[in-house]
């Protein structure tokens, strides 16, 4: 499929077969959800309903990457394609705008007109051809669609130049075909682009899981591919390693990097009883758990299947000039044939009466409806790309425009995704310098994420770190090392039990949401530094951007109920849903949206993608994961939360410049179409008038750069 309405081609098609029930297509993933009764219809009459519309069916799905190769093949020979008659039409326009000349004559007529029929016919026949190849099939079945409106205007534009070459009447228009055909495959091209790497977020997560595990079977260990694991058995999971599937621990102490899950940046600790899932990462000790859910069953799985389905699901995302070409395309045929015989029969002048419907033809030639939806586009992307918002699809554009709620995931999106040192408290006889360099030296050690925040903390305070000895990680509590021959214990309360003089500060840090590491030395505990998620700089700002512009902010994030009202405090955030998996955050989007919300999410992580998918809007923030990024409608390249407001007046006013444009064009042709029937306009008029009507959507859409956002 080449386009939207496609999609709708072939949705109906399936639809009339005996026996169906329902039928959904998606262009995205290319793929068609069909209810039917078995016993009146099969495979074979749902395929050949699909080929009787033009289209081929796979044999077979891939259920990993390489079943996306063919996306990637289709992109590539689009963009061959825009590529090269953007190239040939440069010429051709250039001799249209500036007057230029070839010099001398070939058969009796002048270079510059062999060159402008060379390049536009190739660009218009040749490089335009599914355009022409699709209004045939749509004509062989009494239909019309974008691919009608496209053909017959550049073919209009190029066979009445040719005409007028040949019979000498002056005017030409061979440059209007070629770079409305070149705009258009251009667009083309942007699409076929952004639907490969939408559906290939499924492929994606698919490869996020383990390949094999460790299965211990009576003390010994064996290497088994993930599909032969029943729930029960036991895996050994290394440091480093990658758990394998969901289920509980049975033996060992670790901490686990559950990121990708929950979006939350903090190791969480596990010991014996304690869930663990997988994909997720296994950080500093050795495991062993017993498998509860199996590969299908699994959390990974289960976000695999809620990015599939929403995915399945038709994107309310209307086509109104593939609506509308429907009927205007027959009705200006229709005008012109009417135009020939009234003045045929009434002067009985064949020259008169072909130049008349010649000019309805020409003035009615929907090049300013087809520039009107690539011009704004293209204007809209290239110039939210300059500040870091790529529009991926013009679904997203039209989408913009209802929005009535942004509900920002925590970390990595409001936050930055890190944790580090925002508080140094001392409760001891020690100071403050030495108390970060003992801890920095300590922590040297160790890979867990709170050490290195406490070591890249102290280097940024241009610190000095002495060497350390004897260094004891101890699993889920802290560190033991000794530092110039003193003791230094760092860690929770389990491993430095004895809160002394900080036991206040302690409680006020937690209340704040934050992680304390408690630093003893020498047996007395000297003070405490606290690591927390801090906020990022611009997200304050956006959040009061938002509500002045009546617009809701909802905070979601799967980390606790405390630690998300600190942070959303401190951002001026009035609602949170904290605590929640990938399956709740899409859960509460679908929630605000049945009371009536049309909801933009944004957020970073792979536990994001469902929650991207079923939002009316989605918006990856660029620093996050690939899966993220290709599941959103739009992408902040900077990762700034700031962004998001003016992603949001970006796609408004884009949107709002198609409509703009396609309510000119359209008016055009309501006023020029009857004046040029009655004789009053002549095909060069007509020309010069089509010309203004794209030139005119033209400057529309550059209005667009001068958008400015006062936060």
């Amino acid at each position: 499929m080449h386009c939207a309405s496609c999609a709708l081609r072939i949705e109906s098609a399936l639809k009339k077969v005996p026996g169906v029930s329902k039928a959904t297509v998606n262009y995205a993933t290319e793929t068609a959800a069909v209810e039917y009764d078995a016993a009146v219809a099969g495979h074979e009459a749902l395929h050949e309903a699909i080929k009787k519309e033009g289209y081929a069916v796979a044999e077979s799905l891939a259920d990993d990457a390489s079943g996306h190769d063919h996306e990637l093949i289709e992109a590539s020979a689009a963009k061959r394609l825009a590529f090269g008659a953007v190239i040939l039409s440069l010429p051709v326009l250039a001799i249209a705008m500036f007057g230029l000349k070839v010099p001398g004559e070939i058969a009796g007529y002048a270079a510059t007109d062999w060159v402008e029929f060379i390049l536009s016919g190739i660009v218009i026949i040749w490089f335009g051809r599914q355009f022409h190849l699709g209004m045939i099939r749509r004509l062989g079945r009494f239909a019309s669609d974008m691919d009608t409106l496209v053909s017959f205007g550049t073919l209009t534009a190029f066979v009445f130049s040719v005409w007028s070459v040949v019979t000498g009447g002056g005017a030409v228009y061979f440059e209007v075909g070629s770079t409305v055909t070149a705009l258009i495959l251009v667009g083309r091209f942007l699409e076929d682009k952004s639907r490969g790497q939408t559906s290939s977020a499924v492929a994606k997560l698919m490869q996020l899981g383990a390949k094999e595990a460790r299965r211990v079977n009576n003390g010994a260990e064996e290497m088994v591919a993930i599909a032969a694991i029943k729930v029960g058995d036991l895996l050994l999971v290394k440091p480093g390693e990658k758990i394998p599937l969901d289920g509980a621990v049975v033996k060992g102490a670790s901490s686990v990097d559950e990121s990708m899950l929950t979006g939350e940046s903090v190791p969480v600790e596990k010991a014996v009883g304690d869930k663990v899932y997988g994909a997720t990462m296994n950080a500093n000790g050795a495991l062993v758990l017993r498998v509860e859910r199996v590969q299908s069953e699994s959390a990974l799985a289960q976000i695999t299947r809620l990015v599939e389905e929403t995915l399945s699901q038709k994107a309310p995302i209307e086509h109104l000039v593939d609506r509308v070409s429907g009927v205007f395309v027959p009705t200006v045929i229709i005008i012109a044939v009417a135009v020939f015989l009234a003045w045929f029969f009434a002067t009985k002048n064949v020259s008169l009466a072909i130049s008349n419907a010649v000019a309805v033809l020409v003035v009615a030639c929907p090049c300013a409806l087809g520039l009107a939806t690539p011009t704004a586009v293209l204007t809209g992307t290239g110039e939210g790309a300059k500040r870091g918002v790529l529009i991926k699809n013009g679904g997203a554009l039209e989408k913009a425009k209802q929005i009535d709620t942004v509900v920002f995931d925590k970390t990595g999106t409001l936050t930055l995704g890190k944790p580090i040192v925002t508080d140094v408290l001392i409760c001891g006889s020690i100071d403050r310098s030495e108390l970060l360099s003992l801890a920095a030296a300590a922590e040297a050690g160790s890979e867990h994420p709170l050490s290195r925040a406490i070591v890249a903390y102290t280097t940024e305070n241009n610190l000095h770190a002495p060497s350390a000895s004897e260094f004891v990680a101890v699993a889920g509590s802290g560190v033991r090392a000794t530092v110039n021959g003193r003791k230094i214990v760092i860690g929770n309360e389990k491993l430095v039990p004895d809160a002394g003089k900080c036991l206040d500060g302690i409680n006020k840090l937690e209340t704040q949401g934050k992680t304390v590491v408690r630093v003893n030395v020498d047996g007395l505990m000297q003070g405490v530094i606290a690591i927390a998620d801090a906020p990022k700089p611009d997200a304050k700002n956006a959040v009061i951007a938002l509500k002045k512009q009546g617009i809701g902010v909802i905070m979601v994030t799967g980390d606790n109920e405390r630690t998300a009202r600190t942070v959303a405090n401190e951002l001026g955030i009035d609602d949170v849903v904290a605590g929640v998996l990938p399956s709740a955050k899409a859960e509460a989007i679908k929630k605000l949206q049945e009371s009536g919300r049309s909801v933009v999410f944004v957020g970073d992580g792979i536990n994001d993608a469902p929650a991207l998918v079923q939002s009316n809007l989605g918006i990856a923030i660029g620093t996050g994961s690939d899966i993220a990024i290709e599941a959103g409608d739009m992408v902040l390249v900077s990762g700034g939360p700031g962004k998001v407001v003016y992603a949001l007046a970006l796609a408004r006013k884009t949107f709002g410049t198609i409509r703009q444009n396609l309510f000119w064009a359209f008016f055009y042709n309501i006023i020029a179409i009857p004046v040029a029937a009655l004789g009053l306009l002549n095909p060069m008029i007509a020309g010069a008038a089509m010309a203004f009507s794209s030139i005119s959507v033209v400057l529309n859409a550059l209005r667009i750069k001068r958008l400015t956002i006062n936060r």
